[in-house]
């Protein structure tokens, strides 16, 4: 039984991770095409690098929660692999073995030139000077607007294969998920959990009104029980 999940920033938001979207997130302190644009890199690079350095000191700073170990225990009884928008590593560190990330990785920098040349950074800031293999200055590997999201297609592909469907921490307005729904196929079950009202027309949706930890606890049970019958 094939189990593919995505995941926005509300299943990280519970450990503390700073969202852009919610009241007094990051949206409001900064200007988004300022620090998550092509055109901010351009346009002021060390302010950017300084942006992700404080994100990845404090991702160093918090643990994975209770709705990443869930997703993580269901890898003992189902084949599950994770669609996550989110750039933290916070489903690696719960255990997760699967997992595909559409928006880069914060814990990895790149070339300016070539985005195939990767180093990991860990938790240690970027520097401007310091440079890739290649002879560029090292960027965030993080995808911005005004960029292509090169893993797309595959999430796409694994979506179609899903008996389940799973999402959480992402509301079905926001792209790419709202778009990969699209993916299941028909005799697909698609679970979404979100503490706010949802709706998605066309699909038949089970929706858990509650927060990531909470709800997924939840499902998880529900799927572990279906699993032994």
């Amino acid at each position: 039984m094939k189990i593919v999940a995505l995941t926005g920033a509300g299943i990280s938001a519970e450990s503390g991770i700073t969202t852009f979207r919610d009241s007094g997130g990051m949206w409001e302190q900064y200007d988004v095409m300022e620090v998550a644009s092509i055109d901010g890199w351009r346009k002021n690079p060390q302010l950017m690098l300084r942006f992700y350095n404080d994100r990845r000191k404090q991702l160093g700073e918090v643990e994975p929660n209770d709705a990443h170990r869930s997703l993580a225990e269901l890898e003992k009884y189902f084949d599950v692999t994770v669609v996550t928008q989110n750039v933290d590593n916070l489903h690696e560190r719960a255990g997760s073995s699967k997992i595909i990330h559409l928006h880069g990785e914060l814990t990895k920098a790149r070339s300016s030139n070539d985005m195939e040349m990767i180093v990991d950074v860990g938790y240690d800031p970027i520097e401007w000077g310091e440079k890739a293999p290649d002879g560029s200055q090292l960027r965030p590997h993080i995808v911005w607007f005004g960029e292509a999201v090169p893993m797309i297609e595959t999430a796409a592909r694994t979506v179609a294969t899903a008996d389940i469907l799973l999402i959480i921490g992402t509301s079905l307005n926001v792209y790419p998920a709202a778009g990969l729904v699209g993916y299941a196929t028909g005799k697909a079950s698609i679970y979404l959990i979100d503490p706010n009202e949802v709706s998605y027309p066309g699909r038949k949706i089970t929706i858990i009104r509650e927060k990531a930890t909470s709800g997924m606890e939840k499902l998880k049970q529900t799927l572990i029980e279906s699993f032994n019958h």
